[in-house]
């Protein structure tokens, strides 16, 4: 029998022992962490595996190493220029004490004496390590970095933006054009957009609609899949807005009749950026301006902080594993699909095999992987770039939709001639998605021949840890969907409430899954051009749960809630 090539540091072993952790998830979470160069610890935090509290109290047991809250800590007590920035960020960690010639500096993984030596060599003290959770140190370093930096967005408060509606208006007394004419010079303006990028960054939102009415203005935001207000400033300053966002995005200010695409790079701090996918859309009173924040880190968070179910998971790796075929995503608008796509291209994405991604636009930059925009204007669209890659030598190709039966039928092609093809569609479950790939007109052969997975998906949101139990009677939870031994076995269902770390009782989202291989039933079903209830009976039939019951899987874990299910999926 061979042995296995990762043995479990003292650390993994504890947490395996104390039933934190079980041995085969640890075992692959130190190879992960070792490929990807991101300690251990980290790993564990980063993709929901353990508990970061849980980590610490575990690791000081073990090492014996004292355990310190670092949010009681004041980041301007700390010692300053002892150590630099890189040594910070390589080693993950931090001086936050100095007493006579000892060094105390913070850790969330004891064993990282490789840190601990380096920072005792740059300031020649001897270092001592305090133990800290992973999560606040994380936040921690990111806050005190970014106070050393200066300089940037991330530094904008409330207090330094002036929108006195009163004196705007005595501003917007001229023509239209003049308003918008000299955009960079117009500083309330210019600082008040630039405090809604920076609000919206922090509260986790995945959008801004800026939108010009009549008699008013709106700005809201999306955030946790739910829009909300935030602001209404004066409606004559719409013009001034839109063309101090378009100046951002790099589109033509004069251009008002025709939507306009564009990108904004907002450089919030020596060592972040972030990006945004900007579209303009003429309508009665003016322009919208829709945001996108586009988030790298969504992009490489690990399949386990995905929200699947253990076999749909199994399921997604074996569809990933495979030399050829299509692996599909679908879902609205909103429902996680590219971060589902580029979680597993990032999975593939080796030195060995060549990747290549046609997307409209290219949301996230991912190196190592040839990413080609779609540009209609002259004549590259979905099909063109597919056409090409073929002739780039790929093993895997990414199509970022399909649209019609042209790019449907060339991605079927290079997935029947040796290529995984990835690619969404907008569909509402798996197998309408099959059957809207027979209505687009794909061959029923050539569809049942080709497509190995399908993955349909919605975006809940999250209870946060406020939420309480909720008294529903036992009728009403099997009208829901749960099985009468579910109920009887003492089933805990819980609710919002609400606290100022989260928004309506809610913080952050869960994915939900459906999971479909195309088994040799349900490719016969295709073959004799069944339709989607025929092949969604077979799919029963076979185990795949639909999303509604996997949504009720998340409510019976305590990660979401009935409401929030009968939101986002619909029927049993």
């Amino acid at each position: 029998m061979a042995a296995n090539p990762i043995q479990l540091s003292g650390l993994a072993r504890r947490l395996v022992e104390d039933k934190l952790l079980e041995e085969n998830i640890a075992r692959d979470a130190a190879e992960e962490a070792i490929k990807t160069r991101v300690p251990f610890v980290t790993h564990l935090v980063q993709n929901n595996l353990a508990n970061a509290k849980d980590i610490a109290n575990a690791a000081a047991e073990e090492f014996g190493t004292p355990i310190l809250d670092l949010s009681a800590l004041d980041p301007e007590a700390i010692p300053k220029d002892l150590v630099d920035e890189k040594l910070i960020r390589v080693n993950h960690a931090i001086p936050i004490f100095h007493r006579g010639n000892r060094l105390f500096v913070a850790v969330s993984d004891p064993t990282n004496r490789k840190g601990l030596d380096e920072i005792k060599f740059q300031t020649g003290i001897s270092t001592e390590e305090v133990l800290v959770e992973e999560n606040k140190l994380t936040a921690f370093i990111t806050s005190y970095l970014e106070s050393q930096e200066g300089g940037g967005l991330g530094d904008l408060g409330d207090d330094d933006v002036d929108l006195d509606l009163e004196s705007v208006d005595d501003e917007g007394g001229g023509k239209e054009d003049e308003d918008a004419g000299n955009p960079m010079d117009d500083t309330p303006v210019v600082r008040f957009i630039n405090k809604m990028l920076m609000d919206a960054i922090r509260a986790g939102s995945s959008d801004l609609h800026f939108e010009p009415f009549e008699k008013s203005y709106r700005v809201r935001f999306r955030t946790d899949g739910v829009l909300h207000e935030v602001s209404k400033p004066p409606v004559n300053l719409a013009p001034r807005i839109s063309a101090r966002l378009k100046v951002m995005s790099q589109m033509d200010i004069s251009e008002r009749r025709l939507p306009q695409d564009g990108r904004i790079k907002l450089k919030i701090s020596k060592s972040k950026s972030i990006d945004f996918r900007v579209n303009t859309l003429p309508v009665l009173f003016g322009e919208t301006v829709v945001l996108r924040i586009l988030d790298p880190s969504s992009a490489k968070m690990g399949i386990d902080a995905l929200g699947y179910e253990e076999d749909q998971k199994a399921l997604y790796l074996e569809a990933l594993n495979k030399p050829q075929g299509m692996f599909l995503v679908t879902g609205p608008t909103g429902s996680g699909k590219t971060v589902s796509l580029y979680t597993g291209i990032n999975i593939l994405n080796t030195p060995e095999l060549n990747i290549s991604t046609a997307e409209d636009p290219v949301e996230i930059n991912l190196d190592g992987i040839n990413q080609c925009p779609i540009n209609a204007k002259v004549g590259l669209d979905f099909g063109e770039a597919l056409r090409s890659f073929l002739r780039q030598d790929p093993d895997i190709i990414m199509v970022g939709e399909i649209r019609d039966i042209e790019t449907a039928n060339i991605a079927i092609k290079a997935a029947q001639t040796g290529h995984m093809v990835m690619s969404t569609l907008h569909t509402n479950s798996a197998p309408e998605t099959l059957t809207r790939l027979r209505n687009m007109g794909v061959p029923a052969f050539n569809l049942a021949t080709s497509v190995n997975l399908i993955v349909a998906q919605r975006l809940a949101r999250r209870l946060c840890a406020c939420k309480e139990k909720m008294d529903i009677p036992k009728a009403a939870l099997i009208e829901k969907g749960f099985s009468e031994e579910e109920v009887d076995a003492g089933l805990e269902i819980y609710g919002p409430v609400g606290c100022d770390k989260c928004s309506s009782g809610y913080k952050g989202r869960v994915g939900i899954y459906e999971v479909v291989k195309i088994t040799p039933e349900i490719a016969k079903i295709i073959m004799e051009d069944g339709n989607s209830i025929e092949i969604a009976a077979v799919c029963a039939t076979q185990g795949y749960k639909t999303i509604y019951q996997s949504a009720l899987v998340k409510v019976k874990n305590g990660l979401t809630s009935l409401e929030e299910i009968d939101r986002v999926s619909s029927g049993h």
